[in-house]
């Protein structure tokens, strides 16, 4: 893992969102890139002054979260990106070969049901690049148990699987598998792949009707400093991102959750 991206949104944990970045970068022997988006206005109507200040202002938010943080001799990248918030990780993303991007929760303008606000829910639904979200005022710890669940256990391409490689490579972290098989789910969902078996300390299989019921249900036994998840075209969690904001009675975990898109 060499890429770690922050992008910055308006949470006031944005510099505890960075500095766990930054630990987990130090111990990975990787570089941390930062970017705030900010949106250009038409340059129609004398708009170039207001342009000017939006990004003034993106780079003051930026030198802010910088200054509150501890770099730890880490290498950290600032930049601030003119568009969309998707738009712009994606055009950054093929600048730079984003190997983890670290997210907080939600914004501060959303309410206690929330889990995943709109801009966080937006980056997970919208890229392909692996996503960890990180609970407000959480310490890095290096992961010495992760529970995986999912209930199609297919996965062709090693490179989704990258992230998790590295945290076991890296930590010697327990992956404890729960494949969850769900009323109606596609026959093909029970095979599980042979890059699955070479991953899991421990495999388990159990009936539900969710996978996060699943989650629930096994996450005490097995009491993980991680959770990690999946989002495919189909499925659970891609149903369940459809509008961007999850709210906390529908998925929600007090630990840092990993989330690997199959997307292709």
């Amino acid at each position: 893992m060499k890429n770690i991206l922050v992008p910055l949104g308006s949470s006031k944990s944005a510099a505890n969102t960075l500095q766990y970045a930054i630990d987990m970068a130090q111990q990975m022997d990787a570089n941390v890139y930062v970017i705030s988006i900010f949106r250009e206005l038409s340059r129609v109507g004398g708009l170039s002054k207001v342009n000017t200040l939006m990004k003034e202002e993106s780079e003051h938010q930026l030198d802010a979260v910088l200054k509150a943080v501890d770099h730890k001799d880490v290498s950290v990248i600032a930049h601030p990106i003119k568009g969309g918030i998707v738009e712009g990780v994606e055009r950054f993303a093929k600048h730079v070969p984003v190997d983890l991007m670290i997210l907080s929760p939600r914004s501060n303008s959303v309410n206690d049901e929330v889990y995943l606000g709109k801009t966080t829910g937006s980056l997970v639904k919208g890229t392909n690049i692996p996503v960890m979200i990180v609970p407000d005022n959480l310490q890095f710890e290096g992961p010495e148990h992760l529970l995986m669940a999912f209930k199609d256990g297919r996965f062709p391409k090693k490179k989704v699987l990258h992230a998790l490689y590295k945290l076991k490579e890296h930590f010697n972290t327990e992956v404890h598998v729960l494949h969850v098989h769900t009323p109606n789910a596609d026959a093909a969902f029970a095979k599980v792949s042979g890059k699955i078996k070479k991953l899991a300390s421990t495999y388990k299989e159990t009936e539900n009707a969710t996978t996060f019921q699943g989650v629930l249900e096994h996450f005490q036994s097995h009491n993980p400093d991680m959770l990690c998840v999946t989002r495919r075209k189909r499925g659970f969690f891609k149903k369940l991102w459809e509008s961007d904001t999850v709210l906390k009675r529908e998925f929600h975990t007090s630990k840092p959750l990993l989330i690997l898109s199959t997307q292709e």
